[in-house]
């Protein structure tokens, strides 16, 4: 069934959503633990070790939460702080040493997913 722009968001689509970005977030951005720390990294902080490619593949896997947000008919300002997100990522990731460092904490995916969950808690807070 398709959904547009106004349509509300059931309580089982967002469990469901939520639940796929939160597992999808912590494998990407948290997923691998240092030991003695508190400090993970995730799989694509891996992957942006390449040079450049290893950049736009993590700008590719973080699309991920911005196709989930448009399949909810999420609104253009959240839409715009999740891709804003992604491109501070790839940016920072693209600076040699520093950038795979500000990588594994910026976490881009970890922040989109909460401003997606932010905004449909919202939302059916305010369509129940």
């Amino acid at each position: 069934m398709q959904k547009n722009n106004q349509s509300y968001v059931t309580q089982a689509e967002y469990k469901a959503t939520i639940k796929r970005l939160e597992e999808f977030s912590r494998f990407t951005d948290s997923s691998i633990g240092i030991p003695f720390t508190k400090f993970s990294f995730g799989v694509e902080s891996l992957i942006g070790l390449l040079p450049v490619v290893g950049d736009l593949a993590g700008l590719i896997l973080s699309g991920y939460v911005l196709i989930e947000a448009q399949r909810l008919g999420v609104s253009k300002r959240v839409k715009s702080r999740i891709i804003l997100n992604m491109l501070v990522d790839f940016v920072g990731g693209l600076i040699p040493f520093f950038g795979d460092i500000f990588d594994a904490m910026f976490k881009a995916n970890t922040r989109n997913t909460r401003i997606l969950k932010k905004h449909l808690t919202d939302k059916l807070t305010t369509n129940p």
